[in-house]
């Protein structure tokens, strides 16, 4: 479910948010934050989860193990991971960004 939610969001939330770099008057970590908060609230990003899920469950199911591993283990660690580790980054930024 991690994995599903982190592909949904930083697919095509990234796309739109920086398509929408342009007409924002928004800088920083204030655009980036804004672009998540948004991409979170519609009904296309669920929607995206939802599919994402149950292809990736699926993909756990498959008796082939080499094939497990190739469409359920490596997608979902590598999106997890490096989910969480822009995560850890964006509340770094914003932690440093407020003490000078």
């Amino acid at each position: 479910m991690l994995a599903a939610l982190f592909l949904a969001l930083f697919g095509p939330g990234i796309w739109v948010m920086f398509r929408d770099f342009n007409t924002t008057k928004t800088t920083g970590l204030g655009a980036v934050a804004g672009g998540l908060t948004q991409s979170l609230l519609s009904p296309v990003f669920w929607i995206m989860v939802v599919l994402l899920f149950a292809l990736f469950f699926g993909a756990s199911r498959l008796g082939n193990c080499s094939l497990r591993v190739l469409l359920f283990w490596i997608p979902t660690i590598l999106t997890s991971t490096l989910g969480l580790l822009f995560g850890a980054l964006f509340v770094y930024a914003i932690t440093r960004s407020r003490h000078p």
